[in-house]
Order: C-alpha cells, then structure tokens, then sequence
C-alpha cells in the first residue's frame, strides 16, 4: 500500500541529528557548609535523644512531646546522613 505524504514527513522530523553537549566537569572539592551542617545534625539529634532518656521527664517541652522524641532525635540523624550525600 503507498505511504500518504503526512507519513513521509513524520518519519523525515524522527531523524534529526543531536547536537552534542560538552559533559559537565565534576566536582572535585566539596561544598563548605555540607561537613559542619552534616555534623550538627548527628551532634543535635543524638544530644536530643540522650536528654530525653536522661532528663525528658523534668523537662516540660520534652514532658509534652512524648515519644514523639524519639521520632525528633532520630529525623535529625536521618537530616544528617542526607546532607552527607553532597559531600564529596
């Protein structure tokens, strides 16, 4: 069966050539707020999940929050290990 015409154009706009694109140079030095935001992370959420099992009790912010300290601690350790994906 012949081909109509709106076939022939649709297979001649498939074949373009790309264009090349110079590869992106990687980083070789890490950015300088990812190693102290990273370590304050761990730092802040392990310190947080120590005072509460020490001090939770008397301390009326953490007397409220519950258990919900532990989920505090441990997202603030999770936050750090994310931050650690951007260091080189």
């Amino acid at each position: 069966m012949p081909e109509s015409s709106s076939r022939k154009t649709k297979k001649a706009e498939k074949v373009k050539v790309k264009t090349e694109k110079t590869p992106k140079k990687p980083r070789t030095q890490s950015r300088v707020w990812v190693a102290p935001l990273m370590l304050a992370c761990w730092l802040l959420g392990l310190a947080w999940l120590v005072v509460f099992y020490v001090a939770g009790q008397d301390i009326p912010v953490m007397n409220d929050l519950g258990n919900w300290n532990l989920l505090i601690g441990m997202g603030l350790i999770a936050v750090g290990f994310v931050v650690s994906t951007q260091w080189v």
